[in-house]
């Protein structure tokens, strides 16, 4: 059966919806942390605790927005209506965590937990779908990477501007600092309408293709038993977890690693754009646009040596760069700028990998069993996320805790040594770890082919 010819406006289109959810993803995994312990006012231990307390909760919801969305059936498909129905809670809930009530301090420990809660659920909602979408454009397994390589350039894009732009909107929508609350409070608006705007162009740009061969209804028992016996979801679910863990730990303590080792100061500022950026800003804005390099590089370098090979090498190279920047001294801030540079697109060209793979362990388990959960499978991927971030985030604030942080106060030296190993030997941990999962990733490139092939021959005989 001939492929459909997906054209460039669609695969734009569906780079929006990871424009818009990096854009809040980017600035909760880089500067929430900061938020609550630098201007809402929470204890670094007891903002990790809460990470670690509701993502793995919510990491369990997103299995639930799986099955829901498997068995949504509209006139739109049963992915793309997320992205119109869940934009605006998105935005909305996204602006009212980084609200600063007038309350004592348990009141606003509660009020996290709640708001910080309800936003990784509309995310789940809204994002379970969207990568779920990916497995039901294309069958073909290469049109797949080009799509998720699309999905992850907008991805990183959206990233790169939060990050450019959100400092300076927060200075200015506030009293001139980075701990003004109604500075983050009117600039996640703005962000809020950005989002539910590239969400709805998503929707309204992109087309669900495949049908899966059983046209039948299949029990949720049947589902979970087919998800469970899927071995290569439970290696990817693993890699996705350890690969997470790599990028949180690294994007927690980036801006603490700034203020409270190197030193902010004003010569170190940069000019763009009419925007004077922070050494903070620099570095994170450089990361952004090296993951774009990475991702860029991603399918060529897949085509030639395979997806698994090609991820398990940029891990191995992210890896050993990371434990390199621990001995990289302070006032080096142009090999500091380098290494970043280096290890992001590392950690770039992973991600279209990761997403591609989801999509083939999706086909996988139709061919095996003879039955589709799109959804399901593509939670996994959210789930990891989750795990990975909350994993991390409890190891930054547990970590700070114990090495004796205190915010917005001189640092001792154990301290500093802790906020140093957030960008170094933690984060290559676990770029090792999730090497160890890939290296047991069973579905090369030659049997995807015999897969896809028995896929579409099944798939054409039911439609004659």
């Amino acid at each position: 059966m001939a492929q459909e010819i997906i054209k460039i406006k669609e695969k734009v289109a569906y780079g929006l919806g990871d424009a818009a959810s990096s854009m809040f993803w980017k600035i909760f995994s880089m500067y929430l942390f900061f938020f609550y312990t630098d201007v809402f006012g929470l204890a670094a231990a007891a903002v990790g605790t809460m990470f670690l307390v509701t993502k793995v909760w919510d990491s369990l919801f997103d299995p639930f927005v799986g099955i829901l969305s498997d068995r949504l059936d509209t006139k739109w498909g049963k992915f793309r209506p997320f992205l119109l129905w869940v934009a605006i809670p998105f935005a909305v809930i996204g602006a009212m965590t980084f609200y600063k009530p007038d309350f004592a301090h348990s009141g606003k420990l509660v009020y996290a937990y709640i708001t910080y809660s309800l936003m990784m659920m509309v995310y789940s909602l809204i994002n379970v779908p969207y990568a779920s979408l990916l497995g039901v454009m294309s069958s073909d397994g290469k049109m797949r990477t080009t799509l998720a390589s699309y999905r992850m350039v907008f991805a990183f894009a959206g990233s790169l501007i939060a990050l450019w732009a959100i400092e300076p909107l927060v200075k200015t929508m506030g009293d001139g600092t980075l701990t003004s609350s109604h500075g983050w409070f009117y600039t996640i608006i703005i962000f809020g309408v950005v989002t539910t705007l590239l969400f709805w162009g998503c929707f309204a740009g992109t087309k669900e293709r495949i049908k899966p061969i059983a046209e039948n209804k299949t029990e949720l028992k049947e589902d979970i038993a087919d998800l469970l016996a899927n071995k290569p979801w439970w290696i990817l679910l693993g890699a996705g977890v350890a690969t997470l863990l790599f990028n949180t730990i690294r994007d927690g303590g980036a801006i603490y690693y700034f203020k409270y080792f190197v030193g902010e100061s004003d010569a170190n500022n940069a000019h763009i754009f009419g925007m004077t950026m922070s050494l903070t800003s620099l570095y994170l804005v450089i990361g952004q646009a090296a993951n774009i390099v990475g991702v860029v590089s991603a399918t060529p370098i897949s085509n030639k040596l395979g997806k698994k090979r090609t991820f398990f090498l940029a891990m191995l190279v992210a890896a050993f760069l990371s434990i390199v920047f621990y001995f990289i001294p302070k006032d080096n801030v142009t090999m500091l700028v380098l290494l970043q540079f280096l290890i992001s697109i590392c950690a770039g060209a992973i991600f279209p990998l990761l997403w591609s793979m989801y999509a083939d362990t999706a086909d996988y388990s139709e061919w095996k069993q003879g039955r589709r959960a799109t959804g399901l499978v593509f939670s996994a991927s959210s789930m990891s996320q989750k795990l990975g971030w909350a994993l991390g985030g409890a190891l930054t604030g547990w970590l700070l805790s114990y090495f004796g942080f205190k915010a917005n106060s001189i640092q001792n030296s154990s301290a500093l040594i802790g906020i140093r190993w957030m960008l170094s030997f933690l984060p290559a941990a676990g770029a090792l770890l999730s090497m160890a999962f890939i290296f047991f990733y069973p579905l090369t490139e030659n049997k995807l082919e015999n897969i896809t092939s028995e896929l579409n021959i099944k798939r054409q005989s039911n439609q004659q």
